[in-house]
C-alpha cells in the first residue's frame, strides 16, 4: 500500500448534508430521531424535504358533489405541507441543528434522489412503511427505490415491530 493508498483509507466518513425525506405520517417521524442524532454527531445540515406527487383524476366519479378540480387540489396540498413542514422542522429532536426545508413536485423517490444529487447530499435517512406482498405491489416502495437508484448511502428506518403490529405501516 503507498502512502497515497493509507491517506485514503484513513480519511474518516464525512457527512456534512442529511437528506431527510418526509410524508408527515407517523411512520416518517422514526427517522427523525436518526437523522438527529447523525446531524448533532457529524455536525452535519438537514434537509428536510416533502414531495407533492402528482394528481391523478379519479376515473368514474360518481360522488354527489361536483369533483373539486385538480389544481385547486395540489394548491390545497402545498398549502398543507407549508404548514407541516415547519412543525417537523421545529420539532425537539431537530432543535438547534442547522435545518433546511424543501417542497417538491413530483414522483417522490425520483425527486429524494434528483434533490439528493443537485445538493451533494452525504446521507439520506428515509423511513420505510415495512409493506410486504400485496401492499408493497400495489403501493411500491419509495425507500426501495431510493436505495436502489441514490448515489449515496442511504439508511431506512423501519417503525418499531410494535408499531407494526398496531398498523402503522
Amino acid at each position: 500500500m503507498n502512502s497515497t493508498s493509507q491517506q485514503t483509507a484513513a480519511t474518516p466518513l464525512q457527512l456534512r448534508k442529511i437528506l431527510l425525506p418526509t410524508d408527515f405520517s407517523g411512520c416518517a417521524n422514526f427517522a427523525v430521531a436518526y437523522a438527529a442524532a447523525i446531524a448533532r454527531a457529524a455536525k452535519a445540515k438537514i434537509i428536510c424535504i416533502y414531495v407533492l406527487e402528482p394528481m391523478v383524476p379519479a376515473v368514474g366519479y360518481t360522488g354527489l358533489a361536483d369533483p373539486m378540480p385538480i389544481a385547486d387540489i395540489s394548491e390545497q396540498l402545498e398549502d398543507s405541507a407549508e404548514r407541516e413542514l415547519p412543525q417537523i422542522v421545529h420539532c425537539e429532536e431537530l432543535h438547534g441543528l442547522d435545518v433546511e426545508e424543501v417542497i417538491t413536485h413530483g414522483d417522490a423517490a425520483a425527486e429524494i434522489v434528483r434533490v439528493a444529487a443537485e445538493r451533494e447530499v452525504d446521507l439520506i435517512v428515509i423511513s420505510s412503511h415495512g409493506r410486504t406482498g400485496l401492499g408493497r405491489m400495489i403501493f411500491g416502495s419509495t425507500a426501495e427505490a431510493v436505495v436502489r437508484h441514490a448515489r449515496c448511502p442511504v439508511l431506512v428506518v423501519k417503525p418499531p415491530a410494535d408499531e407494526e403490529e398496531n398498523g402503522e405501516r
